[in-house]
């Protein structure tokens, strides 16, 4: 099971989380970090943190402080590697590559056999005691800090940690297997849908979701049958007229959707969660797509540690209250 505890579940005035931490019953202080109301540094500060190693898989990296934080790490002495998409960000990627490499980390390009490598996670100080993952919803791009919402869980349980960074391995050696080592408690993507659907298919009494897309019919399909079976489903979602027609099946099957207008002025869901019964939780990179489910590289987890569902289903309960319902 994932060792965790919660940072940012309580409501501030603002209707975001307010930062709380607690430590944990384990080794060390872990958490899940909610953003945008914790704000980027807590992330970077983790990323900061590494004694012996930093290995990190990133989708976009378009930070000039996390570039900056990460070939410091390498001046001290921190091995520093890092896996950058290259099938739909290498364009955005190339400064953050090129930076890296100048200064003493070893970045390279992922293996180009998946569809993407939409993956967001970092292990620090692997095969020591300290060691630690960091699964994201969120990309280290600084531009979307601000109005996103996404998670970001610390994760000390070793055979997750062990595994992430076996397929980091892999990967940064630019094998590309279908397959990863499992963990404890890991979702991998290519094959990520049966997982996902087992997961909606468990719900007995509440289901509460957000994603950033919405068309993988496996996904929907659970969805709509959780409802009719007397589940009390909540989605919440940015609007977006490609997700329209799934959004109104999902209406007519008795799913609840709500959405947020897609302007700079209000809140992204970009976060990838579900909550289940209030009991377990989901966090990680998938969309509901089938390229995400069946084709890219991303990377989830489900937990039951009290702790992370709590600050997950806080977060999305006051996101769900802001949100308009979908007509259509």
């Amino acid at each position: 099971m994932v060792a965790l505890l919660a940072a940012g579940c309580a409501s501030s005035g603002s209707g975001q989380g307010a930062a709380t931490t607690t430590p944990s019953t384990g080794s060390g202080t872990v958490g899940v970090i909610v953003e945008p109301d914790q704000g980027i540094g807590p992330i970077d500060a983790l990323l900061r943190s590494p004694q012996h190693s930093l290995d990190m898989v990133m989708y976009e990296l378009v930070d000039t402080t996390v570039e900056q934080i990460l070939a410091a790490d390498a001046a001290r002495g921190v091995t520093v590697r890092v896996v950058l998409d290259d099938r739909l960000e290498r364009r955005a990627n190339t400064p953050a590559y090129q930076y890296l490499n100048a200064n003493g980390v070893h970045a390279v390009w992922a293996p180009t056999a998946y569809a993407a490598t939409h993956e967001k996670a970092v292990v620090i100080d692997a095969g020591t005691p300290a060691a630690r993952a960091v699964v994201m919803t969120l990309n280290l791009t600084s531009r979307y800090y601000s109005d996103t919402r996404d998670f970001a869980v610390v994760d000390t349980a070793p055979a997750d940690v062990n595994a992430i960074d076996a397929a980091f391995v892999a990967n940064f050696e630019g094998q590309a297997p279908d397959s990863a080592p499992p963990g404890a408690d890991l979702v991998w993507s290519p094959g990520s849908s049966a997982a996902l659907v087992e997961l909606i298919g468990s719900a007995t009494s509440t289901l509460s979701v957000e994603n950033e897309e919405m068309s993988a019919s496996p996904v929907i399909a659970a969805l709509e049958g959780a409802a009719r079976r007397g589940v009390q489903v909540h989605v919440t979602m940015t609007r977006d007229s490609e997700w329209a027609s799934h959004f109104d099946a999902l209406n007519a099957a008795g799913v609840a959707v709500r959405t947020y207008a897609d302007s700079d002025s209000v809140l992204y869901i970009h976060a990838k969660a579900i909550v289940v019964d209030g009991h377990q939780a989901f966090v990680g990179s998938e969309n509901f797509s089938d390229a995400s489910l069946d084709e890219n590289r991303e990377l989830g987890l489900i937990t039951s540690a009290p702790a992370v569902v709590s600050a997950v289903a806080s977060t999305e309960a006051t996101d769900w209250a802001g949100a308009t319902p979908w007509t259509g």
